[in-house]
């Protein structure tokens, strides 16, 4: 049955029962008696009563999906109203349903679209720094250090000052090149890059540790750009914001071989009640694009844990 005949029928069905009590033995007199006053006043107020309820019956679903909605989440796919009841407000939760799936899909390819642009961007700034900048200052070394072999003494000690903040610019450079390109993922694999990464993010402040499970299955391409892509934002974020000490970077398989997770967790302050940034939302949409599963939240004595799980449906293709 339609919604609008749902209430029209409720609201008829008041109206009739209004109507009845006119022909019962109840009378009105003119004017109206004190008793008599009470009756229709009990009456509407049962009336009303009986109104409100059968509306609110009548209309639960449709606010049931009212509050899917102000709720739902692209980038937290998967959740979805349950479909209840029959006629209109079924169709239309059904319909609703259709409309996330569609949405997701075209998010997911989108997405997919741009972040393939952003990694291409990253490796050609990545090459022009190495090729160009990184060359360029090559070069200004090596002219410091010529020149600073044929000057006079007074003079040297400010060129090797010279040299060595050029050293400096050179390595800072190459270090952002490898952040931009990971070329070590494309050489040695997932294994290696995590430690790589894992080294370039100690400090004397901070301790990182990689931790690496045996008996890993092979991942495909793209789901270990992912995987990297998540720790690298994971561990920049523990050393920009948590205040951490100490970051561990598990990689280990799923009990039965089920899957793969990658968890970053670090002894900082935590999240608190901080809204996601765009570093966390960002790690969202490429976690979307394997279809895995993100948790962004406490660890289990504090800190945060940034965890990633990889069904076995994305294994296989290239190894680590």
């Amino acid at each position: 049955m339609s919604l609008y005949w749902r209430i029209f029928l409720l609201n008829a069905a008041v109206l009739v029962v209004a109507v009845l009590l006119l022909f019962g033995p109840v009378t009105v007199s003119t004017p109206v008696l004190f008793g008599e006053a009470i009756v229709l006043v009990a009456g509407l107020v049962a009336m009303l009563i009986a109104n409100a309820v059968l509306l609110r019956i009548g209309l639960a679903p449709l606010g049931r999906l009212s509050r899917a909605m102000a709720t739902v989440d692209l980038l937290k796919p998967g959740a979805r109203p349950q479909v209840t009841g029959q006629g209109e407000i079924a169709e239309l939760t059904g319909t609703f349903n259709t409309m996330l799936d569609r949405l997701e899909a075209e998010r997911a390819t989108s997405t997919g679209r741009v972040l393939s642009a952003l990694e291409d961007e990253r490796q050609r700034i990545a090459q022009e720094l190495h090729d160009e900048v990184g060359q360029t200052l090559t070069a200004v070394l090596l002219q410091i250090k010529h020149a600073a072999d044929r000057i006079p003494e007074p003079v040297r000690a400010d060129l090797h000052q010279a040299q060595e903040t050029t050293r400096a610019s050179l390595d800072e450079i190459r270090r952002i090149a490898r952040r931009l390109r990971p070329g070590v993922l494309e050489e040695l694999g997932l294994h290696s890059a995590l430690r790589s990464l894992a080294a370039e993010f100690t400090t004397p402040r901070l301790s990182v540790n990689a931790l690496i499970t045996p008996g890993l299955p092979a991942l495909d391409a793209a789901t270990e750009l992912v995987l990297y892509r998540v720790a690298q934002e994971g561990l920049t974020n523990a050393a920009r914001h948590s205040g951490a000490t100490r970051v561990e970077v598990h990689l280990r398989p799923e009990p039965g071989g089920g899957g793969t997770t990658l968890l970053v967790r670090d002894n900082g302050r935590g999240l608190g009640g901080a809204p996601e940034g765009a570093g966390i939302r960002g790690m969202r949409e490429r976690v979307l694009l394997i279809g895995a599963e993100l948790f962004v939240g406490p660890g289990p004595i504090g800190g945060t844990d940034v965890r990633l799980n990889v069904t076995a449906l994305r294994h296989g293709g290239s190894g680590s």
